[in-house]
This record gives structure tokens, C-alpha cells and sequence, in this order.
């Protein structure tokens, strides 16, 4: 039987995406997106904790989240929890659980000129229209 490793979390982006490009061109965004809880403790007090999760786009989706996303802007990423470690130049191993991003939702009001219709998964750039017939 499979397995399920899913994610889905909405929040708001703490900076604007890093678009870069592996060895072989492949296009992937980097950000983080801070998700708040707000709750009342026994005692009657109001507290609020915020969790950091980092997240990784890649191909088109990596694109779009760059072109579309910056700080401050709420957002829906659903993807799969993926982990992996290296050594850091001062030779500490360090591990990091991230998401990889395969939808991307924007959530808040669109600023000037944004054409996107809010929902970014598998998108249709239009490219192919002039082979439609009619």
C-alpha cells in the first residue's frame, strides 16, 4: 500500500520568492510563509504563535510563484513534505523539512495590473491559441 505525504497550509509570504536554476536550467522559487495561530490560554490571556515553513516550487509553478507572489501576500500552498541534510561549512549537519509546493492558490486582492485568476496549479499560458480552429 502507499503512502500519504501531503501538506496544505495558508499564510502570508514573509519575503518575496527566489527564483534560481539547477545545473541543468530547471527553474525552482524558494520562500517562506508564516502561518499564525491565535488561542486563550486557561487563564483567560489571548496569545499568538506564528510557524515558519519554508517552501520549494519548481518547472512553470516556480515561475509563477515569482512573478505573482511577494511579501506580505496571503496564500494556499498544498504540496508533499519533503527532508534532507548537509554539512554547513563550519561542519554541522543540518536537516530542514520543507514543503514542495504542487499548487498555489493567492488568497488576498490582486495589487495593479496582476491578470492571474487566483488559482496557479497546472495553468494554461495561451500559448497555443492560434492553433484553435475557430
Amino acid at each position: 500500500m502507499a503512502g500519504l505525504c501531503k501538506a496544505t497550509i495558508i499564510g502570508n509570504l514573509g519575503g518575496d520568492p527566489e527564483l534560481r536554476y539547477t545545473a541543468a536550467g530547471r527553474p525552482f522559487a524558494t520562500f517562506n510563509v508564516a502561518c499564525n495561530r491565535t488561542y486563550t490560554t486557561s487563564d483567560g490571556e489571548r496569545k499568538e504563535e506564528t510557524e515558519w515553513f519554508r517552501v520549494t516550487a519548481w518547472a512553470r509553478l516556480a515561475e509563477l510563484c515569482n512573478q505573482f507572489l511577494s511579501k506580505g501576500r496571503k496564500v494556499y500552498i498544498e504540496g508533499r513534505l519533503s527532508s534532507r541534510s548537509w554539512e554547513a561549512p563550519d561542519g554541522q549537519k543540518r536537516f530542514s523539512l520543507e514543503i514542495a509546493a504542487a499548487e498555489m492558490v493567492l488568497l488576498d486582492s490582486r495589487p495593479r495590473g496582476d491578470n492571474l485568476e487566483g488559482h496557479v496549479g497546472a495553468v494554461d499560458d495561451g500559448s497555443d491559441l492560434d492553433a484553435i480552429p475557430f
